[in-house]
């Protein structure tokens, strides 16, 4: 059988949160979800907040929750530098909750000292967060 692989790195400014061999990726960028395999041409896209998904080269599927960044797809290689990124199977799924819960009582407060915009985006990457850890969120 061929080898159907290319590099993934998921990059953070913490630290390499994941560099490994890829059977494919979809990723969460700002136009719509983007599929790479191998031999993908040459591209860069702005990710936004959402899940990143891969398939191992044994077939098993993994979830990351992103909250935006960039992609660059060269030589087989997926790079991806995002500003936060977690494992789905590392996210405490009580917490994510939480958080939700707190976004979207500050969305439905009508309160001028609450910023909405990041109350928006709070809730974007706990939805995410949610979804990467195999929740259904409706």
């Amino acid at each position: 059988m061929a080898d159907n692989t290319f590099m993934l790195e998921i990059v953070t400014p913490e630290e390499i949160l994941y560099k490994e061999e890829v059977q494919f990726m979809v990723a969460p960028a700002v136009e719509g979800e983007l599929g790479i395999l191998k031999n993908h041409a040459p591209l860069v896209a702005a990710l936004k907040i959402g899940v990143l998904r891969y398939q191992d080269p044994a077939g098993n599927e993994f979830r990351i929750a992103i909250s935006g960044g960039f992609m660059e797809v060269v030589d087989n290689v997926a790079r991806v530098l995002a500003e936060t990124a977690e494992h789905g199977l590392d996210i405490d799924i009580l917490r994510a909750k939480a958080a939700r819960e707190r976004a979207e009582k500050r969305l439905s407060q009508r309160d001028e000292n609450i910023n909405y915009s990041r109350a928006k985006l709070a809730l974007q990457r706990s939805i995410a967060r949610l979804k990467a850890a195999g929740e259904k969120v409706d």
